[in-house]
């Protein structure tokens, strides 16, 4: 979902239209702005730039450059959102329009919880893997589209890091038959398996749980579920099919959502033991 059609007219005077991603990286800089209490016109006189130029960024009209990123990190808390976010947004053209809203919110997000049945989430997907899974769904997208999609894919694992402050609190619940898929052969699968167990030990604010093959009683029947907390303790929701994705914040429906993956994280193998089936199918490899 890519938000509210902006575009860039106005008393821009030579500004770029705006995209995507101008208005993505906007909104973080609005979002941090705002959390630390200040106007446009105190931020823009704490970075040494105009009001105007901080609004022009804000609504995705101007591009910010490395400067204004430094300046802005340093008033901010210097949380290296903004840094990341850059780097990001860079890559948006590679993710999906109908995912665009819920990857500005996740930026930010203290916390993420990941219930998946069809493939590894892109977040804990190696290059290979992230290749094999591109390669494998029709219609066959060009070279340049897939190196997009996979670098899209790739530059949002630095959510993981510890580094964020706060970091963000991960959940993954991923069913056992995905593994055993073996998507893109033995070797992509052994790195694949290397790189969830190494992701385990390095990274304590994640936490990976898989579903086991055998679950007479599973509250995920009806597919994917994909919830994020933000800065604010807002809780949003997000579901993606073929072709298309949907944005949910409607109370009722996410309450339903947090009744099911509750369900559905004592139903799935404790962190201890889901680590020990990974080793297990590693080493069966």
């Amino acid at each position: 979902m890519s938000g509210a059609d902006v575009t860039g007219t106005g008393d821009g005077g030579g500004e770029p239209e705006s995209s995507d991603s101008l208005r993505t990286f906007g909104a973080v800089v609005q979002a941090l702005r705002e959390h630390m209490g200040l106007s446009r016109e105190e931020f823009g006189a704490a970075v040494n730039f105009s009001k105007h130029t901080v609004a022009s960024i804000e609504v995705g009209r101007r591009m910010a450059d490395e400067e204004f990123v430094e300046r802005a990190e340093r008033v901010l808390g210097n949380t290296g959102a903004l840094r990341k976010a850059i780097k990001h947004i860079s890559r948006q053209p590679g993710l999906a329009a109908w995912f665009r809203r819920w990857a500005r919110l996740e930026l930010l997000a203290i916390s993420l919880n990941t219930y998946e049945c069809r493939v590894v989430p892109g977040l804990l997907q190696t290059e290979a893997y992230a290749r094999a899974v591109s390669w494998s769904v029709p219609p066959l997208a060009g070279e340049a589209a897939v190196a997009a999609r996979i670098n899209a894919r790739l530059s949002r694992q630095a959510l993981l890091s510890t580094d964020r402050e706060p970091p963000c609190a991960f959940n993954f619940i991923l069913e056992q038959s995905i593994l055993e898929r073996h998507t893109g052969g033995e070797e992509v699968t052994r790195d694949l398996l290397d790189h969830l167990l190494d992701v385990d030990a390095r990274h304590w604010n994640v936490e990976l749980q898989i579903m086991p093959l055998r679950q007479p009683s599973h509250a995920g029947l009806d597919g994917p579920i994909v919830l994020q907390e933000t800065p604010e303790h807002r809780w949003y929701g997000y579901s993606e099919g073929q072709e298309s994705g949907l944005f949910i914040a409607d109370p009722k429906s996410l309450s339903v959502l947090q009744q099911r993956y509750a369900k559905l994280r004592s139903q799935a193998l404790t962190p201890e033991d889901s680590r020990s089936l990974l080793e297990r199918l590693r080493g069966a490899l």
